[in-house]
């Protein structure tokens, strides 16, 4: 008996090794698979260079290890793309894409007819910024018509002329904030493909300036923090205090004229909180979510990635997928007077 219960363990253990390892799903579904990462806006500002550094980390830790490709799909301050991602998108897993941070907000607020979907029935991933390191900042040309914050809003005086891409990206909601709040004499010109487009219009002196993430600017415009650039800022926005590098320079919030317009201004700042936001189609199956929110935190703690955003001056503060969305319902449940206020200054043809 022995001699047979001895046999028959060697037959079970030879059994076991020559059995196939259990399959992964969702390694299965990802190997040799290409997932396609659209970017809200042309190949140029912010938001194209966060996608394209994730995109050449982000399938190394994934299962299956799929290849990302970057696709930009430009339009409506990225509107264009928020809407195709929710409603055209296939749902599996294979598509991803990040748009401007205001778009939830502006799904919240209703203002916009063409807005065509639920933030909080996107499957988020998270954000590579919570901004907690950056700052909004209205630069100016130092040849435009308001050389202080004073000048700039003095009752009449010549408007700032700035450039944006459309209603609901910040580029073009946040002078009408400050117009409305802190009394800047603001004239908007919208219409601009990317935040590329709006440099360009600055450094040609076809706009007095524009607003921008500190981030982008050391990435995309050194030379206008620099001694003798020719630029300067006047406000600085999303910054409950003033950043060390613009400690000169006051904040929104202090400069607001009554409580309701602080109000609104920490309204609108809530946003920031998911300043480069990424997400993938509603209903993508649980494990590949997972899986995709899950590879998305750990590209945040890669040595390669953190060393290639250092080289290219970015900021990296990430939250995961749950942040994103509790920051989605902080903006929902604000005070019904003051997404009230905000809704009337970000009406189109009322508030700009």
């Amino acid at each position: 008996m022995t001699m047979i219960a001895r046999c028959a363990a060697v037959l079970l253990a030879g059994l076991a090794l020559a059995a196939p390892a259990r399959a992964d799903p969702v390694e299965d579904f990802y190997r040799g698979r290409t997932i396609t990462l659209v970017v809200g806006y042309g190949p140029s500002g912010g938001y194209d260079l966060i996608a394209r550094l994730v995109a050449r980390h982000l399938g190394r830790h994934i299962p299956g290890r799929p290849s990302i490709v970057v696709q930009n799909m430009p339009g409506a301050g990225s509107l264009r793309a928020a809407n195709w991602l929710y409603a055209v998108a296939p749902r599996d897993g294979s598509a991803l894409g990040i748009f401007a941070r205001d778009m939830p907000l502006l799904a919240i607020l209703g203002t916009n007819r063409a807005v065509a979907f639920d933030p909080r029935k996107f499957t988020w991933l998270g954000s590579a910024s919570d901004f907690s390191r950056d700052a909004y900042l209205l630069m100016v040309r130092s040849d435009a018509p308001a050389h202080t914050i004073e000048d700039a809003r003095r009752p009449g005086g010549p408007p700032l002329v700035l450039g944006g891409t459309a209603l609901g990206a910040a580029g073009s909601d946040v002078p009408i904030l400050l117009r409305d709040t802190i009394g800047l004499n603001i004239k908007m010109v919208d219409g601009y493909l990317d935040s590329g487009a709006i440099f360009l219009a600055v450094d040609r002196g076809e706009l007095n300036g524009r607003t921008v993430d500190l981030s982008s600017m050391k990435s995309f415009r050194p030379a206008w923090m620099a001694p003798g650039g020719g630029m300067r800022a006047l406000v600085q926005f999303a910054r409950a205090t003033r950043h060390p590098e613009f400690a000169d320079v006051p904040t929104a919030r202090e400069l607001a004229r009554d409580d309701e317009g602080r109000a609104l201004i920490e309204l609108a700042e809530l946003s920031y909180r998911i300043t480069r936001p990424f997400a993938a189609p509603p209903d993508v199956p649980a494990e590949r979510a997972k899986a995709l929110q899950d590879a998305f935190m750990a590209v945040h703690r890669d040595p390669q990635y953190l060393e290639e955003a250092a080289r290219l001056r970015m900021e990296v503060s990430p939250i995961d997928s749950r942040a994103a969305l509790d920051t989605i319902d902080r903006i929902a449940a604000a005070p019904p007077k003051v997404l009230d206020d905000l809704r009337r200054i970000m009406t189109p043809g009322k508030g700009g």
